[in-house]
């Protein structure tokens, strides 16, 4: 299989395809993020880098020779959590040249399949990309799908695809137990927390008073064991807080955990700075999703 992978940060997708043992002749990838692309390197030193997405007119490629364009276009101006702008936002136009590229692939190839992926969204912006890619690429399916059917973390995203017969994934019931590692402490601060008297407790997790002005923030909150961790983003903010030994200390989950959380192999992304790997396993796929998104293609 020939693959052209936009925005593809880590290569996430990569790593699906050959969980299924999918052969790759060719694997290019679009992307601008130094750390990203030293961490796709150093695991497929194969991978053909093509740079900035926006420049993909000057590419040299055989555009009918690509299988499969994949990609998850960036999220922010979409986003409930952002300023949902939409393609009002620069960010937001890079939708279209996702959809262009993809065109240019089933012009040059009509037996490609194409994968695009975002987040949940409001319906209005949902409806909109929809049509739109109906009208650029005709047949188009549309799934939401959680993480945490195959993974210990709520992530809910919606991907579009010519990709036929695609039902939900199996719950597997993973929780935040299951990602754990012992051997921590050369990895992330255990802190104490402040006012323990003053926490209440919620059906995901515990929240305490740092402040003494309520229970407001959402970094005072302790994420329970026994459930799927919040979405992780390219944030700090958002990598889940867990007790420690459930007395009165807690701690960040480890750039290994996350992986896990991602279904990401353990130190795939070792090599670059702790923050830069939270930043691209925030960014990247949950990698058995895409996996069984990708058992149902026509593939020999």
């Amino acid at each position: 299989m020939n693959v052209l992978s936009l925005f593809d940060g880590m290569s996430c997708g990569q790593i699906a395809l050959n969980r299924l043992g999918i052969g790759i002749n060719n694997y290019y990838a679009a992307e601008i993020d130094k750390a990203a692309i030293e961490v796709t390197q150093k695991n497929y030193p194969d991978t053909i880098q093509m740079g900035d997405v926006t420049k993909w007119q000057d590419w040299d490629i055989d555009w009918s020779s690509i299988d499969l364009v994949s990609g998850g276009f960036p999220c922010q101006a979409w986003s409930i959590a952002g300023r949902q702008q939409g393609d009002r936002d620069p960010r937001g136009m890079l939708f279209w040249t996702m959809l262009d590229i993809i065109k240019k692939v089933r012009e040059s190839n009509p037996d490609a399949y194409f994968l695009m992926e975002n987040v949940k969204m409001k319906k209005e912006f949902e409806e909109y990309i929809t049509h739109h890619t109906e009208a650029a690429l005709g047949t188009v399916y549309k799934h939401l799908i959680n993480s945490n059917t195959v993974s210990a973390q709520n992530r809910e995203r919606y991907y579009w695809t010519n990709i036929p017969n695609i039902v939900q994934p199996e719950n597997k019931g993973l929780v935040i137990s299951d990602v754990l590692v012992e051997d921590y402490t050369q990895d992330v601060v255990v802190k104490d927390i402040p006012n323990y008297h003053l926490m209440r407790k919620t059906p995901n997790y515990w929240q305490f008073d740092s402040s003494g002005r309520g229970f407001s923030s959402q970094q005072d909150r302790v994420r329970r064991f026994d459930v799927p961790s919040n979405t992780l983003s390219a944030g700090h903010s958002s990598i889940p807080q867990i007790w420690v030994d459930f007395d009165t200390k807690f701690r960040r989950l480890t750039p290994t955990e996350c992986e896990r959380l991602q279904t990401v192999p353990d130190g795939y992304t070792q090599g670059v700075a702790k923050g830069q790997r939270y930043k691209m396993l925030g960014n990247g796929w949950t990698v058995d999703v895409i996996a069984h998104i990708y058992k149902f293609l026509e593939w020999n």
